[in-house]
């Protein structure tokens, strides 16, 4: 199996694993909770059809079962946010849930937007992008899926989902923007590139 199938199918069941919680607990009455499934439930839907659509190569890497199991794993840290909010019922203040969904959409943006563009030009014509989204940002993609889960784990304003997406970061997105960086620097252009961009953050690195 490839990876995609492992992520594929336990972003596809978020929406799944949210309403059985809420089921679980009875929170049908909790607006907060319907927020959170909205979102997360959204996400997964989006990652599956962009992964039918416009897939990302790194995805479609053969890998052993127990392999698969650890992807599980890992992702369904993520769902210690709405088992946090239906276990203890949680009802968040209106403006900090409005917070929440602005990081979502506008990460929903920056992460969908640019995956398109490196699809389309690298569709097109193989090399450095550094154009567009891409132009002063080398990983929007990542920016971008960093405020969508900062939407998600910031809802129960609770340490552990928060520790999950740092660990997240630290452990696998950087080494890989890090590993990525290493492989553009072939192109001629990337000196240049590399001056006027950041890797990850705005204005930050």
């Amino acid at each position: 199996m490839k990876q995609k199938h492992f992520i594929d199918t336990h972003k596809g069941a978020t929406l799944l694993a949210c309403l059985a919680l809420m089921h679980h607990f009875d929170q049908w009455g909790n607006p907060t909770a319907w927020v959170y499934t909205a979102l997360h439930g959204t996400y997964g839907i989006l990652w599956v059809t962009k992964s039918i659509v416009f897939g990302d190569k790194n995805w479609e890497q053969s890998t052993p079962l127990w392999y698969g199991f650890v992807i599980w794993l890992a992702l369904t840290l993520y769902w210690t946010a709405p088992y946090i909010i239906c276990s203890q019922g949680l009802q968040m203040p209106l403006p900090w849930l409005a917070v929440c969904m602005m990081s979502f959409i506008i990460g929903v943006f920056l992460h969908f937007t640019s995956d398109m563009q490196k699809h389309t030009v690298l569709s097109l014509k193989p090399g450095l992008i550094t154009t567009g989204l891409w132009s002063r940002l080398r990983n929007p993609n990542y920016f971008g899926e960093l405020l969508i889960y900062l939407g998600f784990v910031a809802i129960p304003q609770h340490w552990i989902p928060l520790t999950a997406l740092a660990a997240m970061v630290t452990f696998y997105w950087v080494p890989n923007m890090l590993k990525k960086d290493a492989s553009l620097s072939r192109y001629p252009e990337w000196p240049e590139y590399r001056s006027r961009s950041k890797r990850f953050i705005p204005f930050v690195w």
